[in-house]
């Protein structure tokens, strides 16, 4: 049961294909790195493309336009004080550069991952593994529904409370 006043917020993520690898950014907090595609949540009266597009040029300083959908996954919380419903596009660079200094303050780094290194990151949600093997397949397979990928680490958020 969903906690009082929580609603579910919806996130868009890219997976950005760029020099041999994908775009990530990079995240600090208490003293830990973890790592999330480019992307953020949707406003009111905006469209999921636009979203994408803004979200990726505030993160990273990269200019993409939307390929198609690759991935729909939840992150509930344990006690469901959150839920984050996150749809995740392919997209395509066309344009900017990566930053060394994003718009979006939480950014603390753009960072290029080959897919054979996304396993050893601490990627939110855990996808690292359905990121592989779309690349596998050319990022040609229908979207997936993924289901749920919580990560207790991921908000700080554990059975009993916040961390």
């Amino acid at each position: 049961m969903a906690a009082p006043g929580c609603s579910p917020r919806v996130r868009v993520a890219a997976v950005i294909p760029y020099e041999g690898g994908v775009l990530t950014v990079r995240h600090e907090k208490d003293g830990r790195s973890y790592h999330l595609l480019p992307g953020g949540g949707v406003e009111a009266g905006e469209t999921l493309q636009e979203a994408l597009v803004r979200e990726v040029r505030e993160e990273t300083g990269i200019v993409c336009e939307l390929v198609g959908p690759l991935f729909i996954n939840d992150s509930i919380a344990p006690d469901a004080s959150r839920h984050v419903v996150q749809l995740t596009f392919l997209a395509r660079a066309t344009g900017g550069a990566v930053t060394t200094r994003p718009d979006d303050p939480r950014v603390a780094g753009v960072e290029t991952v080959p897919l054979d290194r996304l396993d050893d990151l601490d990627l939110r949600p855990p996808m690292a593994a359905e990121l592989c093997r779309a690349a596998a397949s050319g990022f040609s397979d229908r979207a997936r529904y993924l289901g749920p990928l919580w990560s207790e680490a991921e908000y700080g958020i554990t059975e009993t409370g916040p961390a």
